[in-house]
């Protein structure tokens, strides 16, 4: 499989070295100096950029017809456009959060344990998330996937990084040191605590998740998550 890399930095240099691992060839190394050539070539397109590149990188896979890998945060007041943009090529689009075969379990976790405290009231929720000091957004997009999904199963309405209200989850964001990514939920109440948590140990996981979704997208057409990549709507 022929592999264009859109962004080349520390989290593109291990994608590639996974994808070379696993019998794949790199086509294209974009950075901020150089241009696009190569992509038509691709079979398929990771985007680990920044979020002022991802849009660009995004549309380019579409018009060029090749199906796009994107785990940029920090962009997504444009997802809706790239959806639209993906139907009207045709194209093949994954857009996540977090590519980690660990984290979209963590998900998966989440949204079930939601689920069981929404029934007790006498439980609050808050989360906290840890990122190396390069991280360009807070929160996280791994935390506001995590929010979302107690959202959707419960009476949460919204997140906050503030002080939170009665129907708001509060987020609590640090930056410190080389820290890959740590992510708890925590269900407190006057008596005691439920936590869940999932701590990266270094970045392997979420490019081998991403050349993971890049091998299953190939051929295909439309846009899907990771839940789909794993098939774990059927362990539910």
């Amino acid at each position: 499989m022929k592999i264009a890399l859109l962004g080349y930095g520390k989290m593109g240099q291990v994608i590639e070295r996974i994808a070379l691992e696993r019998g794949h060839e790199i086509v294209l190394k974009k950075d901020e100096f150089n241009t696009y050539d190569g992509l038509s070539n691709a079979d398929v397109a990771i985007d680990f950029s920044v979020p002022t590149a991802a849009v660009s990188n995004i549309s380019s896979c579409f018009h060029a017809n090749v199906p796009v890998i994107s785990g940029t945060t920090g962009w997504l007041e444009h997802y809706d456009e790239m959806l639209a943009l993906c139907a009207a090529k045709n194209g093949a689009f994954i857009s996540s959060s977090n590519f980690s075969l660990g984290v979209n379990i963590f998900f998966e976790l989440n949204e079930y344990l939601a689920k069981i405290m929404a029934k007790f009231d006498s439980y609050t929720v808050e989360m906290e998330e840890i990122h190396h000091t390069q991280k360009l957004d807070a929160p996280s997009g791994t935390a506001i996937s995590l929010a979302k999904g107690v959202i959707e199963n419960s009476s949460y309405t919204n997140w906050t990084l503030e002080n939170p209200e009665s129907n708001q989850i509060h987020i609590e964001t640090k930056r410190i040191g080389t820290v890959p990514g740590t992510h708890t939920v925590t269900y407190n109440s006057s008596v005691d605590a439920i936590e869940i948590k999932h701590t990266a140990h270094n970045r392997e996981g979420f490019a081998l998740g991403a050349v993971i979704a890049a091998e299953w997208i190939v051929g295909k057409q439309g846009v899907f998550t990771m839940k789909d990549v794993l098939d774990l709507d059927k362990i539910q």
